[in-house]
């Protein structure tokens, strides 16, 4: 990877040998690592058996998960809070497990479409749960350094599964405590 981003560096029109750029080969390397971690780590790994068996049928929420990922259309980043609700069928998730899926799904070249419906497939498959809601609110750097510069724009998007699509009450009462801050 250190080779392409010299050649990088070269096709911009820069000197890769001068003394600030001597070592951005590397750094960059470990950072894609880092920022595609998520491509070398499997659900199984990140849940580690914290599936807990519960007498609890009322909604579980963990918001304002921060993320961070990269467009896979430009590789800029976009950024946000993701939060995560699901109504139990016997079974809770580690509450800990919750952010480091969606941690797991944000690392990796994405959209934030596919993010969310991730995030909410993978808690349905694991937990089983009489339904799941994720809501992402993203900033995304390719639309606010290039293209429409539109740097206050922010994206929303959600993925309602179960009772979260089926029954509306729900799906308010998931949106109405996103905004009880």
């Amino acid at each position: 990877m250190q080779d392409l981003i010299t050649r990088l560096l070269i096709e911009v029109g820069e000197d890769p040998t001068r003394e600030g750029l001597v070592r951005t080969p590397g750094r960059v390397a470990r950072s894609m690592e880092y920022l595609t971690s998520g491509y070398r780590t499997d659900v199984a790994e990140v849940l580690n058996g914290a599936l807990f068996p519960v007498d609890y049928n009322e909604m579980v929420i963990v918001r304002d998960i921060d993320f961070y990922s990269l467009c896979e259309h430009h590789l800029l980043p976009f950024f946000g809070k993701c939060h995560v609700a699901y109504i139990p069928n016997g079974r809770v998730i580690g509450l800990s497990k919750v952010p480091r899926l969606v941690d797991m799904f944000a690392r990796r070249l994405q959209l934030q479409e596919r993010m969310t419906n991730q995030i909410a497939g993978t808690i349905r498959d694991a937990v089983t749960p009489l339904g799941v809601a994720v809501v992402c609110e993203g900033t995304h750097l390719c639309m606010a350094m290039r293209g429409v510069e539109k740097q206050a724009s922010t994206t929303v998007t959600s993925a309602m599964l179960g009772v979260f699509r089926e029954d509306a009450r729900t799906r308010m009462e998931f949106l109405d405590l996103l905004k009880a801050r």
